[in-house]
């Protein structure tokens, strides 16, 4: 409530685990910048460097450091010891290796050496988000916000893709002659031996999205690919061997409704999208453009509310990019060189990925799906969706005049909510005996305060700060689960929802919700992330990105004060002893 709270990362006094009151607090084991404690010349954590291994420099001429910390994986590495590999959701993307001492009695963590992992064999990684600890103990990671491979045939790259050419030393101008779009949109999977032994695999079979992060389930080869921003997809894929995902058939969801009231009920069908490995994949990476796989024509009517036409065999979609985009789009004949026997349709379900499944007749409507995590205790997924907005609503949008066809015109339009709701929801998918999800239906939902976050009336209790009720969540971002207690961690990413992002403790049974963190001005509370027992202890870890650079960046006092932070809260083991999973 006071400023000086506001500007600090509060947590709850205490957890009751089995019955006990234990005293928690929020521990940092590295902030962007900082060293490791036995390696105080080595790397700083977070730095940001090119393809050759030289520093990037920022305009002043200082080292170029992210303060998008993001995911952070605990690992036993082959040797015994424990690490951390640490993202940065960042341009040029970076990932971290450090080593972390366990100290016996309080369990709390201390980094002893960091450094960047080398990513130029995959030439760099991109804008790494979310991720996940697979069943065997490895570290799954993503890469969101794939670039539109569109903007390199029409030589219109955003800034936001271009600034990626200074990984190849090159200056954004020159971006369509340095960076291959089709490089970067997948999981990341990273095998740790020790500190100077990793393995590293971009699992391009798995297919290309803007990927917040693969979730693996207990059978070891499906894994729930949630895909974030406007107009996306959610996605399935199914390795052929358990705990090796470089081959595997891909599906997309396809929404039934069931009701269009609050956040919607739906049964899923699943469209397949085909079969491919990781070398398949990368050997198309090196030969492909977006004008060898679809020809597009313009739409014959873009106002017309009869979902949008398009010439004749063209597909009308609208899937992503450029916050509502309808395309009318062909798959045009691959091979017709005859140079290798693969498939047209499996080329563009890899590079493609979105406008593919769209093609196909899967639901690309949905707006802002995070994070993913799975209840043992009830065979249960959980999807966050940060809004329900945009194209899940029925040529609407959330505070804005209707009709509101931007979203709507092209495609199938499966998802026609009556109301949106900006302040988010975190939904529930029964799965079956073979781990696929067959519903959707809402488990809590954030309460909006004024009409243009969804509620019908402003309320009384809008200040003119926090638009969603502050004793609910906010545009929820990623979660985790802590088996055999029925709690669901929820982690928010925010600014006018709620002033400082929180951290929740959500009680599927009882449904009773609590807070246990809150962060500075302007952060983000990437990816916490539940370990039940190491070596005694039990982990939460709370990441706190870019304070001060959502919003109220004008509340920065201290310049230091912007880098993010990397840390946990302790408490006892709460599951058998077990290799990090």
């Amino acid at each position: 409530m006071t400023d000086a709270q506001k500007r600090a990362i509060l947590t709850s006094e205490y957890a009751i685990v089995d019955g006990a009151r234990v005293p928690i607090s929020y521990h940092s084991i590295l902030r962007s910048g900082d060293r490791g404690a036995n390696d105080p010349n080595g790397f700083r954590f977070g730095q940001l460097y090119d393809i050759s291994g030289s520093p990037l420099l920022s305009e002043d001429g200082s080292p170029r450091i992210a303060n998008g910390n993001d995911f952070t994986s605990f690992l036993e590495g082959n040797d015994g010891d424990l690490y951390m590999v640490s993202h940065f959701e960042s341009r040029p993307g970076a990932v971290y290796l450090t080593e972390l001492a366990q100290d016996s009695e309080t369990g709390l963590l201390t980094a002893l050496r960091t450094r960047p992992l080398d990513l130029s064999r995959f030439n760099g990684g991109w804008v790494h988000c979310a991720g996940s600890v697979t069943p065997w103990g490895t570290h799954l990671g993503s890469e969101e916000y794939e670039p539109d491979a569109k903007q390199w045939r029409d030589d219109e790259i955003s800034d936001y893709n271009a600034s990626m050419a200074q990984y190849f030393g090159a200056d954004p101008s020159n971006a369509r002659s340095v960076m291959n779009p089709y490089d970067y949109g997948y999981p990341i999977e990273i095998d740790v031996s020790d500190y100077d032994n990793v393995e590293i695999a971009k699992h391009y079979a798995m297919g290309r999205i803007a990927l917040e992060l693969g979730y693996v389930m207990p059978d070891q080869k499906t894994v729930y690919l949630s895909d974030d921003g406007t107009n996306v997809g959610l996605f399935r894929f199914v390795a052929d061997r358990p705990g090796q995902l470089d081959a595997g058939s891909l599906w997309v969801a396809q929404w039934n409704q069931k009701t269009p009231y609050g956040a919607g009920v739906a049964t899923l069908n699943w469209v397949a999208l085909g079969w491919a490995t990781d070398g398949q994949v990368r050997d198309w990476i090196n030969r492909y453009t977006f004008a060898d796989i679809f020809d597009e024509a313009e739409p014959l009517s873009e106002d017309d509310k009869d979902l949008g036409t398009c010439p004749e065999g063209y597909t009308s979609i609208n899937a992503g990019h450029d916050d509502g985009d309808h395309q009318c789009l062909a798959l045009r004949d691959v091979n017709a060189d005859g140079v290798i026997n693969y498939t047209d349709e499996a080329i563009a379900s890899r590079l493609e990925t979105r406008r593919w499944a769209a093609m196909q007749g899967g639901t690309t409507e949905f707006r802002k799906m995070e994070g993913i995590t799975y209840s043992p205790d009830h065979h249960q997924l959980f999807i966050a969706m940060s809004e329900v907005d945009r194209g899940m609503l029925d040529f609407a949008r959330t505070g804005k005049e209707s009709p509101y066809p931007k979203y709507d015109v092209g495609g199938p339009n499966h998802i026609t909510l009556k109301n949106g709701n900006v302040c988010g929801a975190v939904y529930g998918l029964h799965l079956d005996g073979h781990h696929t999800a067959f519903d959707l239906f809402p488990v809590i939902t954030g309460t909006p305060l004024t009409v243009d976050y969804g509620a019908a009336a402003e309320s009384p209790e809008f200040e003119g700060v926090n638009k969603c009720d502050l004793d609910g969540i906010a545009n929820p971002d990623n979660i985790t689960y802590v088996p055999g207690y029925s709690t669901l961690i929820i982690g928010e990413d925010t600014s006018s929802g709620h002033q400082n992002d929180m951290i929740w403790a959500f009680n599927t049974e009882t449904r009773e919700l609590t807070r246990i963190q809150t962060t500075p001005y302007g952060s983000e509370t990437t990816s916490p992330y539940f370990y039940p027992n190491i070596n005694g202890f039990a982990y939460l870890t709370s990441v706190v990105q870019h304070p001060y650079g959502e919003s109220d960046r004008d509340q920065l006092k201290n310049p230091s004060d912007r880098f993010g932070y990397t840390g946990y809260l302790v408490l006892p083991a709460m599951g058998e002893p077990q290799r990090v999973q």
